[in-house]
C-alpha cells in the first residue's frame, strides 16, 4: 500500500487486497488509516503510536513487526518513507505479508527440536546409566558382562551422532548450504557395501536382492552423501517394508547418469501419501511405532536434489514401496 502526500491511498495492490480482504476499488483514494487500521498485540492503534506523518523527519524505514487487523489475522507489517528536500513525507510505503507461512515454520522448527529432544534422551540415558553402573561396581562384573554393557553404550552414541548429523543436515538443507565434495563414485560397490553392513548387523543375507543393468558413465558425486541417500532408502525399507529388498543400478533414460530403485514387498504407501513421503516427520501409516525422527527421507530428497537429481516414490511390481532416484553423471569440482 503507498499512501501521498495527503496520506491517501495511491496503490493498493492484488497482494494487499488478498491478505487483507479489502479490494483496491474501495481504498484507493481514502485516508490509509481508515483503509488499514492496524492494532499491535496490546490493542494499541498502530498508526498513533508510529504517527508516520508528525513523527521525526530523519525517519527513513521500520523493520518489520507482528500487528493484527480487525477481525485479528496476524500479518507481518513494514514501512518506509520517501522524504522532499525538506524532510516531508512524499510517499509512505506499507509492505504486508501473511503470517500464516512464518507460523508453519516456526510451528516446523519447534517441532524439530522437541523431536530430536525426545529421540535424543532415550541413548542418553542409556549411556549414562550404564557408565555410571560400570564406574561404580567396575568389580562385580565379568568380563563378559562389562562387554555387553560398553556395546550398549557404544551403540547409543553412534545414534546419539547419527541425530545431531541429521539435524545438521536438515538445517543445511533448509538453508541451501549443502556443500559438495565430489569424486569419482562407484555405486554398485557402494550399495555392496551397505548391504554387507546390514549384513553383518544381524540381516539375514536373504533378505537383500542387488542387480545391475548396463553400464553406467564415470559417476562424479559426492561419496558421504551417495553412502547416506542409499543408507537411508534401504533402512527405510528393512524397518517400514517386508520381504525382500531389491536394489537395481542402471544407467538414466538418456545414459547420462545413474537410476538407483530400492524396493520392499510390505504394504506400500497409499497413493494419497505419495506426495507426503518426503516431508519432516512423515512416518506413514503406522505412525512412529517403528521409531526414527520422520526425517531420513527429506533428507535423502534435499541430497538427491543437491546432486541435480530427483527421487520418487510408486508402488513397486511386487507390491510394497518403490523408491528411485536418478542422478546425473557430474564432473569435478575443479572442471570448468
Amino acid at each position: 500500500m503507498v499512501a501521498g502526500r495527503d496520506a491517501r491511498v495511491a496503490v493498493f495492490n492484488a497482494a494487499a487486497a488478498r491478505i487483507t480482504g479489502i479490494s483496491a476499488a474501495s481504498a484507493v483514494g481514502r485516508d490509509f488509516r481508515d483503509v488499514l487500521p492496524l492494532h499491535d498485540a496490546e490493542g494499541r492503534d498502530w498508526w498513533k503510536c508510529l504517527a508516520p506523518y508528525d513523527g521525526l523527519r530523519t525517519r527513513t524505514r521500520h523493520p518489520e513487526r507482528v500487528l493484527f487487523l480487525p477481525g485479528g489475522t496476524e500479518v507481518l507489517v513494514t514501512a518506509a518513507y520517501r522524504r522532499d528536500g525538506e524532510g516531508k513525507v512524499e510517499r509512505f510505503t506499507v509492505c504486508l505479508r501473511d503470517a500464516l507461512h512464518r507460523a508453519r515454520q516456526e510451528r516446523d522448527r519447534a517441532d524439530l527440536v522437541s523431536t530430536v529432544a525426545h529421540e535424543l534422551r532415550s541413548p542418553l540415558t542409556s549411556v549414562k546409566g550404564f557408565t555410571a553402573t560400570l564406574l561404580a561396581k567396575w568389580h562385580r562384573f565379568n568380563d563378559d558382562q562389562k562387554r555387553v554393557m560398553l556395546e550398549t553404550v557404544n551403540a547409543d552414541a553412534d545414534r546419539v551422532t547419527r541425530l545431531i548429523t541429521e539435524l545438521l543436515d536438515v538445517s543445511r538443507i533448509e538453508a541451501g548450504r549443502l556443500e559438495m565434495r565430489r569424486q569419482v563414485v562407484d555405486i554398485p560397490g557402494e550399495v555392496r557395501k551397505i548391504i554387507a553392513g546390514r549384513v553383518a548387523a544381524g540381516e539375514p543375507e536373504g533378505r537383500f536382492r542387488f542387480e545391475t543393468r548396463g553400464e553406467l558413465p564415470e559417476m562424479w558425486l559426492d561419496p558421504d552423501k551417495m553412502d547416506q541417500i542409499l543408507g537411508n532408502l534401504v533402512e527405510n525399507a528393512v524397518r517400514h517394508g517386508a520381504g525382500t529388498v531389491t536394489i537395481v543400478v542402471e544407467p538414466d533414460a538418456h545414459k547420462e547418469g545413474a537410476a538407483v530403485s530400492v524396493r520392499d514387498e510390505g504394504e506400500g504407501i497409499p497413493p494419497e501419501a505419495a506426495q507426503r513421503v518426503f516431508r519432516q516427520f512423515w512416518r506413514g501409516p503406522g505412525g512412529n511405532r517403528r521409531g526414527g525422527t520422520g526425517l531420513g527421507l527429506y533428507i535423502v530428497k534435499g541430497l538427491v536434489e543437491a546432486h541435480g537429481g530427483v527421487i520418487t516414490v510408486r508402488r513397486a511390481p511386487g507390491g510394497g514401496a518403490e523408491f528411485r532416484f536418478t542422478v546425473p553423471a557430474g564432473a569435478p569440482d575443479y572442471a570448468s
